[in-house]
């Protein structure tokens, strides 16, 4: 069956909430990572909501832009809990968060170079062999560029999805937050987005810092976000799309009527709708 329509990111303070009060979520996204274990109190939960909402899984640790070799022992962690809990997909983040065996423990930028595409590309078919399934790149927010960008990070992820066949992740509030530390313009970057691979919104709030915003997860979503999200409901149409929220995390209620924003966006601007 196909995944249509709103999500939000599952997160321990809102188990019980999700379990026992009726709310007009329509899907969930879990964080692999919280779930690679044997047994116990998160494995608990999620087998009970996964019997009520379908699930996709987001990860942060596969690196994929680093120059380590891929973890496989991990992606056989992976591919059994997508074997238990069955997602729609499984996506992370064309980043790289360590070198050297050592996880920073944050989502890098990677230099926009052919060299950098190739490598990337070939690692994305190799987990994509280990996984067994096409998997979602996420583009990340950055603070920096380099010198040896050769190319705009939109072309460099629409590249690495085509020649990888992988599909994309588009974080709407990442394109907002990374275009004001830039100054590029945030619709170009949707409209350089294939559209046959884009299978997933992503909404969230950042910090404003006053010269630069940071990617926080822990405010709600700004106007301007909004005003992004309605622009690539016009280029896309109905592509399923969720809220992560982190930190200062508030009722599931409070996330619901963000979802219901949401909702309206889409009503009023999907291609699809028109």
């Amino acid at each position: 069956m196909k995944l249509t329509g709103f999500g939000l990111g599952l997160r321990t303070p809102h188990y019980e909430a999700i379990l026992s009060e009726p709310h007009p979520i329509d899907w969930l996204e879990v964080i692999t990572e919280n779930y690679l274990v044997q047994g116990g109190k998160p494995l608990h939960y999620l087998e009970r909501i996964r019997e009520r909402f379908p699930m996709v899984m987001h990860g942060v640790s596969l690196s994929i832009g680093s120059t380590d070799p891929i973890d496989f022992e991990y992606l056989k962690m992976v591919r059994a809990l997508a074997q238990r809990i069955e997602p729609h997909w499984i996506s992370d983040h064309l980043c790289w968060t360590g070198v050297d065996g050592r996880n920073l423990h944050d989502l890098l930028p990677l230099p926009y170079t052919e060299e950098a595409l190739a490598s990337v590309a070939a690692r994305v078919g190799q987990v994509q062999d280990a996984l067994g399934r096409q998997i979602l790149l996420e583009n990340v927010s950055s603070y920096l560029s380099f010198h040896a960008d050769e190319m705009s990070e939109w072309e460099f992820l629409r590249e690495v999805a085509a020649r990888a066949d992988c599909n994309i992740l588009l974080d709407i509030n990442n394109i907002y937050v990374s275009s004001v530390n830039h100054g590029f313009d945030p619709v170009k970057y949707l409209q350089a987005m294939p559209q046959s691979r884009v299978r997933q919104f992503h909404l969230a709030g950042h910090s404003n810092m006053g010269e630069h915003l940071i990617d926080t997860h822990d405010h709600p979503i700004v106007a301007p976000v909004w005003d992004l999200y309605a622009q690539a409901v016009a280029l896309f149409g109905d592509v399923p799309t969720m809220i992560e929220r982190d930190d200062n995390i508030p009722e599931l209620s409070e996330l619901v009527m963000e979802l219901d924003v949401a909702r309206d966006i889409a009503a009023r601007h999907s291609r699809q709708a028109a």
